[in-house]
């Protein structure tokens, strides 16, 4: 008996595996077309499907009193209370923004204002974290200068303003850089819009700029490793315009206002596939697109690049049929294409035709409901000796917190943030540079908190205490400024998952975030997971980007990290024990990257953030900044440059305080540096629950910093150190 041959296998299965593409021929019962292989290759890409992470981000809490709206769409939506809802996400751009830097952040910013205002929102704030290389890697400085200027000149340009975010420095970032965008919007909770299909017969009408041949296989490229090639993909980056946005924008908004929308899109990752895949598979239904009425701003392209393309500004909707020419005039006003391009049916299938010819053919929901979905083998990470505070050498500590403070990690980020428009719209309360920013919702007194965090040191030595906290970072910064923290998104930065030791990274941390934000009751609303982040089998730090919002009921009685008035009492909230393992301390003076993370307790970490967010809603604080990076005396030096006052620091004199280094520099968690007028009410109160909290010291009229009676540096040379080599490095020539 003649056996069946086997089906022809193409030379480029264009990223999938071998076992991937059994399955593209067992659900299409024959060879796909060179157009259905490409669409298949990006909804199942890593980037897009999440087959490596999908089982663990399961376990996450997403739930809550607040949320609207958890995983699935577009942005996560909570409820900010009065009929308002605050809808946000962070996003990665890491892979094109290591190819070119200025378009892969522009276009970033640019992909997550999308996914914000495609649910209804007015974006109101952005923020990043951003990660590079070592500052001596003759590629960060081009890096660090392309990604600072796409951020700043794409959201500056639309008119939203970047409030905060983070900067460090790895040389496990060498290879591969992290730009990690994140936007929040406003809108109204009853006017929540979102990508569900219905309506067989309605139209699919494209909307915003033309598709060119740019970012054509972006979801692939950032699913795979880099090697030595990485610069042969810059095709692969899109381009932005950010005057198209600002204009989609207003488009997208007033067009809302009205009733014609059925459903709505951002034309992302996978560009048209994804967005006309998912809205058809998320209501079981078919879609067919006639890609001739595209608009294209290059000609010839094929049915393959129309799909695969991820020009920047583009929208997918579903319209009412009689709402159509309404439509039409919307975005004719704002001189900005809106075609018809297709309908919904009842067939289930995905159809496309170019110049009369059926290019694909295809069941939706296998693309978009059933791609592979992996339990990767995964392997612990080994547990890292405690390091006590005696086996790490004491420096002297004015020139440690020196050191410190010009250190790469710690230095002023002031040539970042002043080059981002952080005051447009008028709504800004705290600018960039202290724990988490502070926007006031128009009209009203209330605002939110917004921040970004993440200590990938952390996470590398123990992933599930660095998952811990680097969500708890974002819940003391929140606190630290009155706001109740609500709910958070991440970004998940990993190296390649099919190594049993990066998959475990991962595990790790999201059980440490799951952990957490059940105890802080604290949930997860949306996401991204940047796979793959390694270049030649280098991985990088393992980085869980965590980005929280809080809400403040009263913006005016926020406060600041700033020391206002002469003779305040200066009070520690937490216990310090002196950790210095995996500390900046044991890093830079003394060239370790050793033992294991300070350790996290939760019921703490909860009670303290309580506490202090009572003390500022009831007036008692004049200034607070949560403990970190550092420790305590770089905490205090940051509180002191914010408000350009000295202060006068004494160590407790108890038998269970630690080594002066570690008593200074260790980075337990759990603390915060408060200040207030009335100290005695201050402790009297932090008593009452059960805190922990010493006086230790206070602020002074003029720019002295002193420990014990001695002086330590003035505020004016330490300002020069801090704020002086972030742009003496800008300025030396590559």
């Amino acid at each position: 008996m003649a056996t069946k041959p086997a089906a022809k296998r193409p030379n480029d299965l264009m990223g999938l595996s071998n076992d991937e593409y059994d399955r593209v021929l067992a659900i299409l019962g024959r060879e796909p077309s060179h157009t259905e292989l490409g669409i298949f290759s990006v909804m199942w890409s890593e980037h897009c499907s999440y087959k490596s992470s999908k089982k663990w981000l399961k376990t996450l809490p997403t739930t809550g009193d607040r949320v609207i709206c958890g995983p699935g769409e577009n942005a996560g939506v909570i409820d900010i209370g009065d009929g308002d809802a605050a809808i946000f996400k962070i996003e990665s751009h890491n892979h094109p923004s290591y190819i070119e830097p200025y378009q892969g952040a522009a276009t970033g910013v640019g992909g997550i204002m999308r996914d914000v205002f495609t649910m209804g929102a007015r974006p109101i704030a952005n923020l990043n974290a951003l990660r590079f290389g070592d500052p001596s890697h003759p590629k960060t400085r081009q890096l660090v200068s392309g990604v600072v200027h796409g951020i700043g000149g794409y959201g500056n340009c639309v008119g939203v303003p970047t409030v905060g975010g983070e900067t460090n420095f790895h040389s496990s970032y060498n290879g591969n850089c992290l730009v990690n965008a994140m936007t929040v919007g406003l809108a109204r909770a009853d006017r929540i819009f979102y990508s569900k299909a219905a309506g067989p017969g309605n139209p699919v009408v494209y909307v915003g700029a033309k598709t060119g041949r740019d970012g054509i296989h972006g979801a692939t490229m950032a699913s795979a490793e880099f090697n030595e090639d990485a610069e042969e993909k810059r095709p692969t980056v899109q381009v932005g315009d950010p005057f198209t946005e600002k204009l989609l924008i207003e488009a997208c908004l007033e067009l809302m206002e009205t009733d014609a929308i059925v459903c709505i899109q951002d034309m992302g990752a996978a560009g048209l596939t994804s967005s006309s895949v998912e809205m058809a598979g998320k209501g079981g239904l078919g879609i067919e697109l006639d890609l001739d009425k595209v608009p294209m701003r290059e000609s010839g392209m094929s049915a393959y690049e129309i799909m695969l393309s991820e020009s920047q500004e583009r929208m997918l909707m579903v319209l009412k049929p009689e709402r159509q020419a309404m439509a039409q005039k919307i975005f004719e006003k704002y001189e900005l294409d809106c075609v018809t391009i297709g309908k919904l049916t009842t067939t289930g299938h995905l159809v496309l035709k170019r110049h009369g010819k059926v290019e694909a053919d295809m069941p939706v929901q296998p693309i978009s409901e059933q791609a592979p979905q992996y339990d990767r083998p995964w392997k612990p990470t080994p547990k890292k000796p405690v390091i006590a505070a005696q086996d790490v050498p004491s420096h002297d500590p004015a020139t440690a917190l020196k050191t410190l403070m010009a250190s790469p990690d710690l230095a002023s980020r002031r040539w970042i943030w002043e080059q981002y428009d952080h005051l447009v719209r008028g709504h800004t309360v705290q600018r960039p540079g202290g724990d988490a920013a502070v926007v006031r919702l128009p009209d009203l007194k209330k605002g939110l908190a917004l921040v970004v965090d993440c200590s990938p040191r952390y996470c590398a030595a123990d992933p599930e205490v660095g998952g811990m906290q680097a969500v708890v970072e974002t819940y003391r910064n929140l606190s630290a400024v009155g706001a109740r923290p609500i709910a958070i998104t991440d970004n998940m930065n990993f190296g390649n998952p099919e190594r049993p030791e990066i998959m475990g990274q991962f595990v790790g941390c999201i059980e440490g975030m799951r952990l957490a934000c059940e105890a802080l009751e604290y949930p997860v609303v949306s996401g991204n997971v940047s796979l793959y982040n390694e270049t030649n089998g280098q991985a990088i730090l393992p980085a869980p980007v965590i980005g929280g919002v809080g809400l403040l009921e009263d913006v005016d009685l926020t406060v600041d990290i700033a020391f206002k008035d002469a003779g305040q009492a200066i009070i520690i909230i937490g216990e310090t024990e002196g950790w210095l393992g995996q500390s900046l301390y044991l890093r830079e003076l003394c060239g370790r990257e050793e033992g294991a993370p300070p350790p996290v307790a939760l019921g703490i970490e909860k009670r303290h953030g309580g506490l202090v967010r009572a003390m500022i809603e009831g007036g008692m604080l004049s200034a607070c900044h949560d403990v970190s990076d550092g420790g305590l005396l770089v905490a205090l030096a940051e509180m002191a440059l914010a408000g350009n006052r000295g202060f006068d620091l004494t160590v407790p004199k108890e038998d269970d305080t630690p080594p002066l280094h570690a008593w200074l520099f260790g980075e337990d968690q759990g603390r915060y540096i408060v200040t207030a007028a009335d100290g005695e009410a201050v402790l009297q109160t932090a008593h009452r629950v059960g805190a922990w909290a010493f006086r230790i010291g206070q602020t002074r009229a003029d720019g002295s910093l002193t420990l014990d009676g001695r002086a330590l540096i003035s505020i004016k040379d330490l300002r020069a150190a801090h704020e002086g080599w972030l742009p003496s490095y800008m300025a030396q020539e590559t």
